[in-house]
């Protein structure tokens, strides 16, 4: 039932930009920015419960909290630099818009050396001695 009120809520923003456009591209670009955001924070409030039970798995599995954190922002990540990118694409700006995905790129892959660094040593722990 959300995500029809959701495509609702888009396809009403869509129309209203697209009359809109043509008198004032400013205030449908405002628009479109708007109906993002508020889309946007609409459903971060549903990602709560997702990462409510992900903690509870770890904490069963016994794996570190500070994994689960990691990761947990490297999808934050992910999810604000293809929000921030396709805002600005709605402006017009695609080269700003690739800076900001490979700006995202490059902090996930930052925030991830610490996980693959204990992927390699256990590996390496899992192999016989001497080879």
């Amino acid at each position: 039932m959300e995500m029809i009120q959701i495509v609702g809520l888009g396809l009403i923003a869509t129309v209203l930009i697209l009359v809109v456009r043509e008198q004032k591209p400013m205030f449908a670009f405002l628009l479109a920015a708007f109906t993002g955001l508020f889309i946007f924070l609409y459903v971060i409030g549903k990602i709560e419960a997702v990462i409510t039970v992900l903690e509870q798995l770890a904490d069963r599995s016994g794996i570190p909290s500070i994994y689960l954190k990691t990761i947990l922002k490297i999808i934050g990540i992910a999810y604000i630099a293809e929000f921030g990118a396709q805002i600005v694409r709605d402006a017009g700006q695609e080269s700003v818009a690739s800076k900001i995905e490979f700006a995202g790129k490059v902090l996930i892959l930052v925030m991830a050396v610490p996980i693959i660094s204990v992927i390699v040593e256990t590996v390496l722990g899992l192999l016989p001695a001497g080879s």
